[in-house]
């Protein structure tokens, strides 16, 4: 969490402005201190004296073509009007984003009494909770997802992780949540187990869109991008392209895992290696993107109008705190990609991010490393199993906890209405 910023304070944007233009930036706090974000406002002034708001999320999009995101979501939604004024184009949560905040707000509590003293069940009360947040952010971004023609501006909800074994059940739950949301900019997330790949071609097939996450390695990632296209073929829609997709593929847990490896391996090389594996695969994952979308296969997909799956760079936030706090966005900018930042790491980007492609600007490089890791024995499809295991472990624990909390407060809810 950040300190409390003061709002009188200016800070020095490290973006060169145009000539006869000045910037200056100031911060603000949201309308919950608890949460502590910062808003980043820059103004840019012309010779004329008129300001236009521009900040360097701005300048990511219109000169990388990289979308910012924001990873996170809670009452009160009208929270993320200034986020989107600061260039903020599309939202991104997950069962551990909801069950911090409904447990830790009493924004919820007159919603959850309604639906409670209505006979709904537990689970029926959380995702009454949860849909409503995701309307109304799908709302404020619909000027975005119009005026891009549903190119940005989505708002992504998770399905239940206690299904991400059930290929069945996660294509039920994926139809009815985006039933449910009933919003032309929602994202329904699916996890990219290896029994909801066949979950994703069919939810595509059906014409809705899909975010495909918790996404660690690259065999994964082909396999994600089979499903959608195996999707879009099975469709039958002569007009493609209203159904979408993005491919999250996680960048900072890879890190913190193969550093720990390399710590125990101990040589000089293997130390040299710490922090560079998740940005060295990212990088090769952009590379099979522009090869898989390419090609006398898509071509044909194209012609009916199909929109590519875009690349989204998720766990971008530093979790060692030696690293850089922009080493999971600065070096993975490119073009036709997502980059969704949590609180620190869009405070650190937006303060003293570079703008600039990079994704393919060390391409040997990143072969190099990532060679050298299979050399010391790291073995990549180890690494995709165990932090997609993990994923799904933790989001489960989120979920259940949240509802196990929601379950107490409403057994209290009923005890005082006798």
């Amino acid at each position: 969490m950040f300190s409390t910023p003061n709002p009188a304070v200016s800070f020095v944007s490290p973006f060169k402005p145009r000539s006869s233009f000045s910037l200056k930036c100031f911060s603000f706090t949201n309308s919950q201190p608890s949460k502590g974000f910062l808003v980043v406002r820059c103004s840019l002034a012309d010779g004329n004296g008129s300001s236009v708001k521009r900040t360097t999320l701005h300048d990511l999009y219109e000169r990388e073509g990289q979308s910012p995101w924001y990873d996170n979501l809670y009452r009160p939604v009208t929270d993320l009007l200034p986020l989107i004024e600061n260039g903020v184009r599309g939202v991104t949560s997950n069962p551990a984003i909801f069950q911090k905040a409904i447990s830790s707000s009493n924004a919820y509590n007159d919603q959850f009494r309604e639906l409670v003293q209505s006979g709904k069940d537990i689970k029926r009360v959380y995702w009454g909770l949860v849909v409503k947040d995701i309307q109304d952010a799908c709302k404020l971004f619909e000027p975005i997802y119009d005026q891009t023609d549903g190119g940005d501006g989505y708002v992504s909800v998770e399905v239940s992780p206690r299904i991400a074994d059930d290929t069945k059940v996660t294509i039920e739950a994926a139809k009815k949540l985006h039933r449910m949301v009933n919003r032309p900019n929602v994202y329904i997330k699916i996890p990219a187990t290896a029994p909801c790949i066949p979950s994703i071609k069919e939810v595509i097939a059906k014409g809705i869109s899909v975010n495909v996450t918790l996404i660690f390695s690259l065999a994964r990632y082909k396999a994600v991008i089979d499903a959608y296209m195996d999707g879009l073929e099975a469709s039958g829609l002569s007009d493609l392209s209203r159904v979408t997709s993005v491919a999250s593929f996680f960048v900072s847990r890879v890190d913190t895992l193969i550093d720990k490896m390399l710590e125990k391996i101990g040589t000089p090389e293997a130390l040299d290696l710490r922090g560079k594996a998740a940005v060295a695969q990212a990088t090769l994952a952009y590379q099979l993107y522009q090869k898989k979308f390419s090609g006398p296969r898509w071509e044909a997909l194209v012609k009916k109008g199909a929109k590519k799956q875009r690349l989204l760079w998720a766990s971008t936030s530093v979790k060692n705190p030696a690293y850089p706090d922009t080493l999971y966005v600065d070096p993975l900018i490119g073009p036709d990609t997502i980059s969704t930042m949590p609180d620190q790491a869009l405070q650190a980007f937006i303060e003293h991010g570079t703008v600039s492609r990079t994704i393919d600007t060390n391409v040997s490089e990143a072969e190099g490393i990532y060679s050298s890791l299979e050399k010391l024995g790291i073995e990549w499809a180890y690494i995709g199993t165990q932090l997609e295991d993990e994923g799904v472990e933790s989001f489960t624990k989120s979920f259940d906890s949240l509802l196990d909390a929601l379950e107490e407060k409403a057994n209290s809810i009923k005890m005082h209405s006798l």
